[in-house]
């Protein structure tokens, strides 16, 4: 086996996990080349950062930990390598400055992805990683990869492989799963790609999305099971998407029925609101009862008015009940080629402390290719780099041996 300095390490996927593999590995003197599908690497980081590129999340890191349910116990040594503060600083050696924002949300100063993409991309190539793209994998060849290129298929050998494939959403970008029968092929044990961070379908009225359809939902408290959350989301001609849908979409998603419980007046109690809408004139408006008496905007009260029924809408008392604990039945999620990440993949027990699989040795996986989720805050993309730089670091380990 050669040693860390004339080893040829292939990464596949161009996505954040297989570039800080790349970085990692090349920092270490070895020869790295990068397989991306795409015609350039970072896609779907570049999509994620047009509208303001969440790098990670300033919260402390035992509570940063938390975030990533089942997975995280088998995540946590990556994570405590390389945690939030681990990101900020990596960032800032590249020259992108960050702040935080009033979320705890931590952004470049400068909110785009671009510029970041650009300074890593060349700082691989100062440290002597090749980029190749259009360089798409198709399965194996024995030991060797077989890879679609611009001048046909070819093999390519490599000492060992770091597969950072992505998952299963946004796969218009390269995150297709095409990977799965490949890695199953060879013993590999893959869990069921699942959506998450998604939105769901529900069955509006056609009075509601004719009015309301693209409206914010703004200020109110989401329950899903135990879990209860402040923020707002976006009613769309389908259901609903946006920030608080996707902090519960994991425990919906699994729900036979799934039904998530809004407080549309979370400053007040039942109590205050009953006696607030008694004070109300009898002669007044459903609507103008609502918003005096209650503080309710029109798409708050087109929402009572979609889930309550006429006795509930007439009955001070179900009404203040109503608006506290508000059932809203989704259908299912969207599909999983609409959802910002995915559940499922790479089954933990198939892989090793070093990440490699078990039943491929030298073979290494990272990113969204392992089954874990996270919500959005910058939880994934944390997730992502801090598990190439796991994987890039079992490489080490086993060339080493």
């Amino acid at each position: 086996m050669p040693d860390t300095q004339t080893a040829h390490v292939g990464i596949v996927g161009g996505g954040p996990a297989g570039l800080m593999a790349a970085e990692h590995l090349s920092a270490a003197g070895m020869r790295v080349s990068v397989l991306e599908a795409m015609p350039t690497v970072g896609r779907k980081f570049l999509m994620a950062g047009k509208s303001g590129l969440n790098l990670t999340h300033a919260e402390p890191h035992e509570m940063f930990k938390t975030r990533f349910g089942a997975a995280g116990e088998r995540l946590e040594p990556a994570l405590d390598a390389f945690g939030g503060d681990d990101v900020r600083q990596w960032a800032s050696t590249l020259g992108v400055e960050t702040f935080v924002g009033s979320s705890g949300r931590v952004f470049p100063t400068a909110m785009k992805g671009s510029p970041l993409l650009r300074a890593w991309l060349k700082r691989l190539d100062g440290q002597g990683v090749a980029v190749l793209t259009r360089h798409r994998w198709a399965g194996f060849a024995g030991d060797a990869l077989l890879v679609e290129t611009p001048e046909g298929r070819q093999t390519f050998r490599f000492d060992a492989v770091v597969l950072a494939l992505g998952g299963a959403s946004w796969p218009r970008l390269g995150s297709d799963a095409a990977w799965v029968p490949w890695l199953e092929g060879r013993g590999v044990v893959v869990n069921a790609f699942k959506p998450a961070n998604c939105g769901f379908d529900m069955a509006w009225s056609d009075i509601l999305t004719e009015r309301f359809a693209g409206q914010p939902v703004k200020a109110v408290v989401a329950t899903s099971g135990a879990a209860a959350t402040q923020g707002e989301f976006v009613i769309t001609a389908r259901g609903v998407e946006g920030s608080l849908i996707y902090n519960h979409s994991a425990a919906l998603r699994d729900m036979d029925k799934p039904v998530l419980m809004l407080d549309l007046a979370p400053a007040r109690d039942v109590e205050r609101l009953e006696r607030d809408l008694k004070r109300q004139s009898g002669k007044a408006s459903f609507s103008n009862r609502l918003r005096k008496g209650a503080g309710l905007d029109q798409v708050k009260v087109a929402l009572v008015r979609e889930f309550t029924s006429a006795a509930e809408r007439g009955d001070n008392g179900a009404l203040a009940k109503a608006i506290k604990a508000l059932p809203l039945p989704l259908l299912r999620p969207r599909p999983i080629a609409e959802a910002i990440s995915s559940a499922g993949g790479v089954a933990w027990e198939t892989v090793d402390e070093r990440y490699m699989l078990k039943s491929l040795p030298g073979i290494f996986v990272a990113g969204e290719m392992l089954d874990w989720e996270a919500p959005t805050g910058g939880y994934l993309l944390t997730g992502c780099l801090a598990t190439g730089r796991a994987a890039a670091r079992g490489v080490l380990a086993y060339l080493k041996r």
